[in-house]
């Protein structure tokens, strides 16, 4: 049953998939800029400083989901021995930081028309802020150790304790006064943002997942090689 998890059968996979995913992130960005730079309405209170919300947030919600990912996956490579679960964790991680930073900048520039500052020590703001240092921490763990087991160990502990960091994020404006408003989307109740604002929204949403994608399936492709190069058979 371990064949399948041989370096050569997965990048044999892996290996195509980037330029179709380029592709499709190409057609979806597009269609995603154009509806939210044009079709998508100014807001009656931010104007077009709205329009920075279709960056923002969906980097933020890939951010926290990556994050939530690498945990579960960092948990279940310990619990079943996997070092291929680890490995797609470690691939994971650049991307995630990345739309971390994103969201923090974007957040930042949306700020300063809106608050009238660039920078508050807002609930929201200052638990995304420690988010960023937990990625920070899981990606130099990985460069400063060379023990694989005990980077494995390291980084898990590092996502376990980051992990409990997502549920403030998300409920930090329910739980504290903060500048940020309510949440405007809600799954399991009725969202109180417009179909003309929501409906890009998710397309930027999928267009930032593709590139998160992107950038995961080069890592991995990368990671997959240096296994390769050492002559392992298996993950």
């Amino acid at each position: 049953m371990f064949k399948i998890f041989e370096p050569n059968k997965i990048f044999l996979v892996t290996s195509r998939l980037p330029k179709y995913v380029v592709g499709l992130f190409c057609i979806v960005l597009i269609i995603g800029l154009v509806e939210a730079l044009i079709f998508s309405p100014e807001d009656y209170k931010q104007s077009d400083a709205v329009r920075i919300m279709y960056v923002h947030v969906p980097a933020a919600w890939i951010s926290l989901g990556i994050f939530t990912s690498i945990t579960i996956l960092s948990i279940s490579g310990f619990i079943f021995k996997s070092k291929n679960l680890f490995l797609i964790a470690k691939s994971l991680a650049p991307s995630g930081f990345v739309f971390n930073l994103i969201a923090l900048v974007t957040g930042s520039i949306w700020g300063k028309p809106t608050w009238g500052t660039w920078w508050a020590w807002d609930a929201r703001i200052t638990s995304m802020l420690i988010l960023l240092l937990f990625y920070g921490m899981y990606l130099i763990v990985w460069r400063i150790y060379e023990d694989k087991e005990k980077v494995y160990k390291i980084s898990m502990i590092i996502t376990l304790i980051g992990i409990i960091n997502v549920p403030i994020i998300k409920y930090s404006v329910d739980w504290w006064n903060t500048l940020h408003q309510p949440a405007s989307i809600n799954i399991l109740a009725k969202s109180s943002i417009h179909s003309s604002m929501l409906f890009p929204l998710g397309i930027m949403t999928a267009a930032f997942a593709l590139f998160s994608l992107l950038i995961f399936l080069m890592k991995y492709n990368t990671e997959l090689i240096k296994i390769k190069n050492k002559g392992l058979d298996r993950l």
